[in-house]
């Protein structure tokens, strides 16, 4: 297992749509102790594969000490909302208030193909949606009202890590069966 680049805002992956997983095998099960090792190294509260430029439906999380994986998730979410802050690994240090889903219920599959349910409320609600949203394409920040969506990309802007040239794009250390970035 190893700990990965995490690829930051501006990084083209980031905006793509990830792929169902079909195959659950021994290189799956790697990618999902590599997002675990490198989630945990961050630290961070989740990590989708995206963010490590593998274009598959997988995630991970570490809340309250509950460490897990889910792959091709379905989200039932809750009428209910939270406001809260909000951070990401791809977006380091800065961090906004955003609305979610006070709870959630996850469906998809564990590593080996497994069907996975989830039920979470608040910050692991908060995790599995926003992972979701990785895998979708789609960052926090997309979230925000208009005004702080402005305010954040002006933070992002001003951020020391934020890259005024295209970013650079490594190649996954996974098969990726043609989906890597």
């Amino acid at each position: 297992m190893a700990i990965q680049p995490i690829r930051l805002f501006g990084d083209p992956v980031l905006r793509t749509r990830a792929t169902e997983v079909t195959t659950y095998d021994k290189e799956l099960r790697r990618l999902v102790a590599d997002l675990t090792d490198t989630m945990l190294d961050a630290p961070g509260a989740g990590l989708a594969a995206p963010q490590i430029g593998v274009g598959l439906r997988v995630f991970t999380w570490n809340v309250g000490g509950e460490v897990g994986h889910l792959i091709n998730p379905v989200l039932a979410l809750s009428e209910e909302v939270q406001d809260g802050p909000e951070g990401c690994l791809s977006i380091p240090g800065l961090s906004w208030d955003c609305t979610r889903a006070l709870s959630v219920v996850a469906t998809g599959f564990d590593m080996y193909g497994e069907p996975v349910r989830i039920e979470g409320s608040e910050t692991l609600a908060r995790a599995i949606q926003h992972e979701t949203d990785h895998l979708d394409g789609i960052l926090f920040v997309d979230r925000l009202d208009t005004e702080a969506r402005r305010l954040a990309m002006k933070e992002i802007r001003e951020a020391d890590w934020f890259a005024t040239e295209k970013p650079t794009v490594r190649l996954s250390p996974h098969r990726t069966n043609g989906l890597g970035f």
